[in-house]
């Protein structure tokens, strides 16, 4: 593809109509749509002429169930974003190793830790052997993204100095350090995170040969019968990551655990015949419902926390959910309880 075929009108308005879903009572947004055909035309201008400069973002943090630092960049940047994230996710989305599971078509959380199941299911033959899981986090991952690194990644694939141009805009737009680090909140960090932590997938895969290994983001996770094993990757990932990547693990966060116990990983805890939801995030399930009654998106907040049980062995929590929903709301919420 070429630059100018990337920044086509068609695929600017492309990039509108996919940004713009579940945004359109966001003013920010209500504001650009009043003159949309003027202010697309005018983005296509500056990028043709390459005199666009991605703007400053907009910071606030969120309970996400820890403080996140969130960074939004403007309604035209993020734009920008969304043409660049289809861009990259098809030239570089062939080259992941399946088992990556982070912001990828058919992949998430819950196909994540299905896979971990089956993963547990064969590394202990059907539950007869030990089987043993070190899990792994790279520490403060977004802030530490290195820009040179990166963008070395990046013209391995990406052969057109003006696309590597626009690319350099928003890479350089935001940093924690000199040249390090990638918003919390671009839609462009979410394919960068993946094609910057491909490079350790295939050190895991192609030269460690490990054979049940599973990442999404930031979290890693390598099964194993052999907990000496486990103990060796440790100290051969830290020196790998440091050289490479410019990258530490959290050393608070390096865990092994026998399966027998409970392996814990993107919010379930996964044991032999079940998959259990933390304890943790039942808690903060039940105080939410709690806080959240009487605002405006209770509804769809529900849902999304009995999508999230519904994928565990926990019909006996969803039905205390209901019951505790059931007696502090009205007539139209219990109408909808029925449904799911």
């Amino acid at each position: 593809m070429t630059y100018l075929d990337l920044i086509s009108i068609e695929n600017l308005f492309q990039a509108w109509s996919e940004f713009k879903k579940g945004k359109r009572k966001r003013l920010d947004v209500q504001i650009f749509e009043r003159n949309l055909e003027d202010n697309l035309f005018t983005l296509h201008q500056k990028l043709r002429d390459k005199t666009y400069r991605h703007g400053n973002y907009h910071s606030f943090y969120v309970q996400d169930p820890k403080q996140r630092h969130i960074h939004k960049a403007s309604v035209v940047d993020r734009i920008v974003h969304h043409l660049l994230y289809k861009y990259l996710y098809e030239l570089f989305d062939k080259d992941f190793i399946y088992d990556s599971y982070s912001c990828r078509l058919n992949k998430g959380t819950h196909k994540a830790v299905l896979r971990l199941k089956k993963f547990t299911r064969k590394v202990s033959k059907n539950y007869t052997n030990t089987c043993w899981g070190l899990k792994l986090d790279v520490k403060k991952f977004f802030a530490s993204v290195d820009h040179n690194i990166l963008l070395d990644l990046l013209e391995k694939k990406v052969n057109n100095k003006d696309i590597l141009w626009l690319l350099n805009q928003v890479i350089e737009s935001f940093h924690v350090e000199k040249s390090c680090g990638i918003p919390l909140g671009n839609l462009t960090s979410q394919i960068f995170a993946n094609i910057y932590m491909n490079e350790l997938d295939q050190f895991i895969k192609h030269t460690l040969k490990v054979k049940y290994y599973i990442r999404y983001a930031d979290d890693f996770l390598i099964l194993s019968k052999n907990r000496d094993e486990l103990c060796e990757y440790i100290n051969i990932l830290v020196y790998y990551l440091k050289i490479r990547l410019k990258l530490k693990l959290h050393p608070k966060k390096i865990i092994i655990r026998k399966f027998d116990w409970g392996i814990d990983f993107l919010g379930y805890i996964v044991l032999p015949h079940y998959i259990l939801p933390r304890t943790k995030t039942k808690r903060r399930i039940f105080k939410k419902v709690k806080e959240k009654i009487n605002s405006e998106n209770f509804d769809q907040s529900v849902q999304s926390y009995l999508g999230y049980l519904y994928h565990a062995n926990s019909f006996k929590v969803i039905e205390s959910l209901k019951n505790e929903i059931w007696l502090i709301k009205d007539d139209s919420c219990k109408r909808i309880l029925e449904l799911l």
